[in-house]
């Protein structure tokens, strides 16, 4: 990453991580489609009604994975591999400990989170299932997530892809599995993505051990390191905090929602599903820019920093046209994949595509924040994506609870791009004030 050109280095880095997001999302897509087609709407919406809480442990293991991996991604561009092993070690030490406390806490009141946010009643002991078992499967989330941002801090961005296919092939076979011959309905799910996260997180272990020899651990590596630890923590932390505070901000949007019944919830689970589908190149960007900042950093390549981000910027434009024009073409028939024409109201599929071709509108904001959130974290910051963060959140609760009484649905709809503009705009201001303070510690003079 720290030699060539930025545009082909980043398209080359961004098209793997684009393929192995989409099968990343199948986990949950086939969850729901498989739900929604052999259990019901009411099934549907159950997974719906549990989509924040769900985003909140699934992104706390994200960002807790490609927080992690910063400084693996700046010792392996500085060439100090004895402190990359020893930061990899303490990595997998943290994960342990966090993930036990979080997935103990999340576990114990999930079903009092659940009758907070005002789940209807004939829904509520589904979505409990579900959720119970992925919080009990959260550290099989957390080491995919952790071993894979790991590889793509050293530049391979391919094996994951390759990991992900399989598992995702995996999931699809025991959804069926634990659906159809086993009936578990929500909990069958729940337990086939617990199960092909493990073996996937398996797979990725063994191959880094095999694939790079500077990564084989060795006597002293796990003597914990406090300091690397706390440098870990006050990365990692951060960018896992500030994808649940994003999956906060949609738990209140969900209570907003679950006012409106089952069909309503089931419809704007649909129309998040397509919206996460369409928006992965956003987050395969995100996590290109990342590794792409914290490498040339750790080479000291200011300039070559400041060409990553306009170039992805340019692709994130142009990839938000793309996904405008496909909108009309792909959102209805992705949104029968989920319901069965026949058995279920068309109030539901007209419902999701409103919310598609609502949201999709604002795109290049919402990729604005992939791009700066991680590109920041990338050169070190967990305060930057904290901040946009906290302002997303205050942005979608007052949008959620004020738009609603006077557009109805539609203002349901709304409430995700309010957000996303509010926060978009101060992170290109914060983008710009760390890379002073980059320059200044480098010593480079303003005019180049």
């Amino acid at each position: 990453m720290t030699q060539g050109s930025a545009l082909k280095l980043l398209i080359g880095f961004s098209l793997p991580l684009f393929l192995g997001n989409l099968f990343q999302q199948v986990y949950s897509m086939v969850d729901t489609i498989v739900v929604g087609r052999f259990v019901g709407v009411e099934a549907l919406a159950a997974l719906g009604a549990i989509g924040g809480f769900s985003f909140m442990v699934v992104g706390f293991a994200q960002g807790l994975g490609c927080g992690f991996a910063v400084l693996v991604s700046q010792c392996y561009g500085a060439n100090d591999y004895d402190r990359m092993r020893k930061c990899y070690a303490m990595s997998i030490v943290a994960s342990i400990v966090v993930g036990v406390i979080i997935s103990a806490l999340f576990f114990i009141f999930s079903m009092p989170l659940l009758e907070l946010v005002r789940t209807p009643e004939n829904i509520i002991t589904m979505a409990n299932d579900y959720i119970s078992i992925i919080y009990i499967g959260l550290l099989a989330s957390i080491f995919y997530n952790l071993f894979s941002s790991i590889l793509r801090a050293v530049g391979d961005s391919r094996s994951p892809l390759l990991f992900l296919v399989i598992s995702s092939v995996l999931n699809v076979v025991l959804d069926l599995f634990f659906v159809l011959v086993i009936p578990l309905a929500c909990a069958g799910v729940a337990i086939a993505t617990i199960l092909s996260q493990a073996i996937s997180a398996a797979i990725s272990y063994v191959y880094i051990v095999r694939k790079f020899p500077i990564f084989k651990f060795r006597k002293n590596d796990f003597k914990l390191d406090f300091h690397i630890i706390r440098m870990l923590l006050k990365i990692g932390i951060p960018g896992a905090v500030q994808f649940s505070v994003c999956a906060l901000g949609v738990i209140i949007v969900q209570i907003a929602i679950n006012d409106f019944g089952s069909n309503i919830i089931a419809a704007y689970s649909i129309g998040t599903k397509i919206e996460t589908i369409m928006s992965q190149m956003f987050t395969a960007l995100g996590m290109a820019i990342s590794t792409y900042a914290g490498q040339n950093l750790g080479a000291g390549e200011y300039e070559r920093i400041k060409k990553g981000f306009a170039v992805c910027f340019a692709l994130i434009v142009l990839w938000s046209l793309i996904s405008y024009i496909l909108s009309f073409f792909i959102t209805e028939p992705l949104a029968y994949l989920f319901l069965d024409r026949q058995t279920s109201g068309q109030d539901v599929i007209d419902n999701a595509i409103i919310y598609v071709r609502t949201v999709i509108v604002f795109f290049i904001p919402l990729g604005m924040i992939f791009l700066f959130r991680t590109g920041c974290q990338g050169l070190g910051s967990g305060s930057i994506p904290m901040i946009s963060s906290i302002t997303e959140l205050a942005a979608r609760t007052i949008a959620a609870f004020t738009l609603p009484s006077v557009f109805g649905y539609l203002g349901i709809c709304y409430a995700s791009p309010v957000a996303w503009v509010c926060a978009a705009v101060i992170l290109p201001i914060c983008y710009a004030v760390q890379m002073h303070g980059i320059r200044t510690k480098l010593k480079i003079h303003p005019a180049g």
